[in-house]
């Protein structure tokens, strides 16, 4: 398609698929011209009805205006929403923006990884969670045996890397059985997949203070994880500084942190090693790039969170292709057993890596009318573990 020909967004829909664990939320962005739209994907676990909402109160904004105009656009729904949005509404236009580029890359026939830097490797490596998809084996592994069953599962599926949350829900202090659980499971976990396999461990914030985070890590930090991801809660600079100056292994942080703003503080304090932007949460695939290239250039590596859907997936495989300070890609494909029922997608994993797609645009599509067989279900609500024995909430 000519770039002089002038395209414009007629109407944007949101399409809800419940895929068991969790609900995905595929954002259609709709133009005048025959066949050309793009899918985008702003899954936000909890939040589906919230973001479904926001999506439609951002509509208004997006009319009549060409797809093509990205920055622009990601602007006016910023900067004229006028309250700021948080995460609901950063979700929303992450969805919106991943299918602006995937119209973009359908108009010119090219995949959206050459519009956004070009090819930087030939694969994309990737890991997992234990379960390979069902979240509670995520979130409520705990057992020795179990989880050793679960990462050899992994480990047979061809993938080198897996991620384990196993740090118990706690508060200031970390008493010495739950530390020593602790290391129980890292040694455990470390024999089963040997030296070959990365692990990578994911604290979720649980630790309520520096010296309890500091503590469980003392504990996984001789088993040689890859890295140690949120051992405290995200927005404190200071304190994530504190651990990873402190800490005998790298350390991750970024899922729950929204745009490059949010994540500056970071560079500037060298306070992780790792960022883990969620180009489903933190504003989109162009905002991803930005907080790439800022890592980069305070010496970190950028390994995107995304437990999300399958266009989340896709928008994660573009931004890997061509991100030079790119580590490792989480994934959760082939979720469910309809997965390929539903959607079409260019993530093709062979062992532990994706290829690069040579598709127009995010090379998604998704069949509506399978997508409706599988409607809106309210979410599995895992936080009702945080609960300590005397009662206390704590984070989960």
């Amino acid at each position: 398609m000519s770039a002089d020909i002038k395209i414009r967004i007629t109407r944007v829909e949101t399409v809800v698929v419940n895929a068991q664990m969790r609900n995905w939320l595929f954002v259609k962005v709709h133009t005048d011209q025959d066949g050309l739209w793009g899918w985008g994907e702003a899954s936000l676990n909890w939040k589906t009805r919230s973001v479904v909402g926001a999506v439609a109160d951002l509509e208004a904004l997006l009319i009549g205006r060409d797809p093509r105009d990205i920055e622009q656009i990601v602007r006016v729904l910023n900067k004229h929403s006028y309250y700021r949005l948080g995460i609901i509404g950063a979700t929303a236009i992450s969805g919106i923006e991943h299918a602006l580029w995937d119209i973009f890359g359908k108009s010119v026939g090219l995949p959206v990884w050459r519009l956004i830097g070009g090819q930087v490797r030939d694969r994309v490596r990737l890991y997992t969670h234990l379960g390979l998809g069902d979240m509670k084996a995520v979130y409520e592994t705990f057992d020795e045996g179990r989880l050793r069953d679960l990462a050899l599962a992994v480990i047979e599926k061809g993938y080198d890397a897996l991620k384990v949350v196993f740090i118990p829900y706690g508060h200031y202090t970390a008493d010495i059985p739950s530390r020593r659980g602790v290391g129980r499971m890292m040694q455990v976990l470390r024999d089963a997949v040997g030296d070959r396999v990365d692990i990578m461990i994911d604290f979720h914030g649980r630790p309520a203070s520096i010296s309890a985070a500091l503590q469980f890590i003392e504990e996984v930090a001789p088993y040689r994880p890859m890295f140690c991801e949120e051992p405290v809660q995200p927005g404190d600079t200071d304190a994530m500084r504190m651990v990873t100056e402190r800490a005998a292994c790298p350390i991750a942080t970024g899922e729950r942190l929204v745009g490059f703003k949010e994540f500056e503080p970071l560079f500037r304090a060298k306070a992780v090693h790792i960022v883990q932007p969620d180009l489903n949460h933190t504003g989109g695939i162009l905002e991803g790039k930005r907080i790439a290239a800022a890592a980069e250039q305070a010496y970190m590596g950028v390994a995107p969170h995304n437990p999300n859907g399958p266009i989340a997936g896709a928008a994660a495989l573009h931004f890997a292709v061509s991100t030079p300070n790119f580590v490792i890609q989480e994934e959760m494909s082939g979720a469910v057993p309809w997965y390929d029922d539903v959607v079409s997608v260019p993530m093709r994993r062979t062992g532990n890596s994706w290829g690069v797609p040579d598709a127009p645009g995010l090379g998604v599509e998704i069949n509506e009318r399978e997508a409706a067989k599988h409607p809106f279900e309210p979410e599995v609500i895992h936080t009702r573990n945080a609960v300590l024995d005397d009662g206390t909430i704590v984070d989960w």
